[in-house]
């Protein structure tokens, strides 16, 4: 089912928990700089809306689907973020991107287990959750099977990331939907 339209981009960005997803999503946002574009994250729709486990099959997959292509089809530039492990999500992202008319681009931020944990330290999170649980959920270059997606080292900046990402996206502040 063909979904938004060729004005529209869908952006991806995907890694481990403390890569810096949620950040880079909300500091592109911020540089687009003006309505017409969507932050869906997976945290908000699994924890926050659903209140469920992150599982193969969940509810919240069928749910970021929907919501991407409901943004797309009015108009609206969409960024999806979250972990978004390939085995649960890569199948859905991957129709996404088939059936999405526009530029789909997808990122994997691949942050090392050890910068995981540097950073994790900054963030508000930090007393929610630790290394434990972390590392239970840290899966190394969990990349999506078929090459669709860059790959972002940890040394790259989050100015560089969105600059990257906004000029891969075509997408600047004085150009309309």
């Amino acid at each position: 089912m063909r979904t938004g339209s060729p004005d529209t981009a869908l952006i991806v960005i995907r890694g481990n928990s403390g890569s810096g997803k949620s950040s880079v999503a909300r500091a592109l946002r911020e540089a687009y700089g003006r309505r017409g574009m969507a932050l869906i994250s997976q945290d908000v729709v699994r924890r926050d809306i659903l209140r469920e486990l992150d599982k193969p099959g969940a509810v919240n997959i069928g749910l970021i689907d929907s919501m991407c292509r409901h943004a797309l089809d009015v108009g609206y530039h969409v960024i999806v973020e979250g972990i978004l492990t390939a085995s649960r999500y890569g199948e859905m992202l991957q129709a996404l991107g088939r059936d999405h008319l526009g530029e789909t681009l997808l990122y994997y931020l691949d942050v090392s287990w050890e910068e995981t944990l540097r950073r994790h330290e900054t963030r508000p999170q930090r007393s929610q959750f630790g290394a434990g649980e972390m590392r239970q959920w840290y899966i190394e270059r969990d990349v999506l099977p078929d090459g669709c997606e860059s790959v972002i080292g940890e040394d790259s900046s989050m100015t560089e990331i969105v600059q990257r990402i906004l000029t891969d996206a075509d997408l600047t502040a004085d150009q309309p939907l």
